[in-house]
């Protein structure tokens, strides 16, 4: 059974409370259609557990399959350093087929960002090593493909479908409170 081999700290980017009964880590890729499926279960699903869910999310770009995904990471990061992580992430998801950097600009201006800032970070690769640690962390934890999930720590091996995550969530939260 693989473990998560980098614990979540403040490194990461995280939306729900800290306390949470269930930690859910994913390591995905903005441009695999895999990911962005499971985007949109992942929304329903933070909306059905509430304050008993957290989750993170941890680049882990494919570039030999997805040649735009790196650099959807890199803007998530420059969005991340003006506090607008998320908000980058999911435009990134919801427009999986144009994540050039001419849309990457256009994102980062509806979102309000100072594109000067954004635009130096990308070019000088100010967030390279941050992707590339999350990539190793999630190479050291046994990802090999994405999504690639962990509940609580350990790795997930079922669908990303809310039939079956779902389930799989609200067991180890129920789990961890009754322990």
């Amino acid at each position: 059974m693989a473990k998560l081999t980098l614990p979540v700290g403040k490194r990461d980017h995280v939306r729900g409370p800290q306390d949470a009964a269930v930690t859910l880590v994913e390591y995905g890729d903005f441009e695999c259609p895999f990911c962005g499926e499971a985007y949109g279960d992942l929304k329903e699903i933070e909306t059905r557990m509430g304050p008993r869910l957290r989750f993170v999310f941890r680049n882990f770009p494919i570039t030999t399959a997805h040649p735009n995904a790196e650099g959807a990471a890199l803007a998530a990061e420059a969005a991340g350093a003006q506090g607008k992580f998320w908000e980058m992430h999911d435009i990134l998801y919801e427009n999986q087929d144009a994540l050039e950097l001419e849309s990457l600009l256009a994102y980062a201006q509806s979102l309000g960002l100072d594109t000067r800032q954004f635009v130096e970070d990308l070019k000088a690769g100010r967030f390279l090593s941050r992707v590339k640690e999350d990539f190793m962390s999630g190479v050291r934890s046994g990802v090999s493909g994405t999504p690639g999930f962990f509940i609580n720590g350990i790795k997930y091996e079922g669908s990303y479908a809310i039939p079956d995550l779902l389930p799989a969530l609200q067991h180890a939260a129920a789990a961890k409170t009754s322990s």
